[in-house]
């Protein structure tokens, strides 16, 4: 016999399947047809019982929900098991159920409570028999389109992922599965190693970094949030300001390009400091072995003059090509604006001193 003639109608509620005693008391009892009928499409909310392994630990504030209910109706059906059905898989929990009801939520609790506060006469079902025939595999089916909607709370969604994972036996075996990595299963359980205090602060602190501490021993997870919370904090820090020194760039170079002034504009990239422009040619290469260790210059480069007048800021104009290496006046003029004064005084005396050893007196 095949499980669909095991337990009746199926997924979606189709056919006709054979009615038990029970079932034909309660119809008798409540005026629901029984007898031969298709499963039903609709029904009165207060013949339906919330199940009593709702993964939610409480269904919270309904209000916006019976609203949303009430002004633009019901959208999605809510899943449901005969009664009858739902017992013989979990004969346990019969007492647990809502007396006078003939079928049991498997999927839709909060709308179902929000539909009896919203006073609705009926809510739409879909009657699927072959959620389960096992305890388990009903709970697994609750669990799992509950997971799947993201609708749960962080340590419901965890304590619902617990369950599921002493049926499943592995981490790796629950997120096939879900089609989930395992990481993704594993960052959530942690939730449950969380110190009582960092659980009860879930909606105060950042859930990833919670997550991150979860599997730290219990002593150590407030000082590791911490941590994590003052890194992050420097970071968000550090960007801000990376952002502000860029405006203010933009800015003072916008301003530069139309002053004209003998503030010339030069690539970000040249270099403010002496020893980043550290030299290249000894002096000695140039016939003065005297003195070539003590000082180098660049290497003059082999293209044509660049004379002061050339050095003038034009409009608009943003950077300087080339350092001007064959034009004194037009190099000293870059060096005096652009050179820190500390930085500059050292140059200035290496330069005198240079000089000066150049035109010393031989005999």
């Amino acid at each position: 016999m095949s499980k669909a003639d095991q337990l009746g109608a199926g997924r979606f509620g189709g056919g006709v399947r054979p009615i038990s005693a029970r079932r034909q008391a309660v119809a008798a009892a409540t005026g629901v047809p029984t007898d031969g009928a298709a499963a039903p499409t609709e029904l009165p909310p207060h013949r339906i019982s919330l199940n009593p392994d709702n993964p939610r630990s409480a269904l919270g504030d309904l209000t916006d929900l019976a609203g949303s209910l009430k002004t633009h109706g019901q959208k999605q059906a809510i899943t449901v098991m005969n009664r009858d059905t739902y017992i013989k898989a979990n004969p346990e929990r019969e007492a647990d159920l809502e007396p006078d009801t003939t079928h049991v939520v498997i999927d839709g609790n909060s709308r179902l409570a929000a539909a009896r506060e919203a006073q609705l006469t009926t809510v739409k079902i879909m009657v699927s028999d072959d959620q389960g025939t096992t305890s388990e595999e009903i709970l697994e089916s609750a669990l799992v389109a509950n997971i799947h909607r993201q609708d749960l709370e962080e340590l419901d969604e965890a304590r619902a992922l617990q369950r599921l994972l002493a049926i499943h036996g592995s981490q790796t075996a629950l997120a096939k599965r879900l089609k989930r990595s395992q990481g993704w299963v594993s960052q959530r359980l942690a939730l449950l190693n969380l110190t009582p205090d960092l659980q009860a602060r879930i909606r105060e602190e950042p859930i990833d970094l919670l997550r991150a501490v979860g599997n730290k021993p219990a002593e150590q997870q407030e000082a590791a949030l911490e941590a994590l919370k003052a890194e992050r904090a420097r970071k968000e820090t550090a960007k801000q300001e990376r952002q502000s020194s860029r405006k203010k760039d933009g800015t003072s170079t916008r301003q530069g390009a139309g002053t004209g002034n003998a503030d010339i504009g030069v690539s970000s990239n040249a270099p403010t400091q002496a020893q980043e422009a550290e030299p290249t040619t000894d002096l000695s290469t140039t016939g003065d072995s005297q003195h070539g260790s003590e000082a180098a210059v660049p290497e003059p480069r082999s293209q044509a003059s660049t004379t002061a007048d050339e050095l003038t800021l034009a409009e608009g104009r943003q950077q300087l090509k080339r350092f001007p290496y064959d034009d004194g006046p037009s190099a000293a003029m870059y060096l005096i604006h652009k050179m820190p004064p500390a930085e500059f005084n050292k140059m200035l005396a290496l330069l005198i001193e240079h000089r000066d050893s150049r035109t010393a007196p031989t005999g």
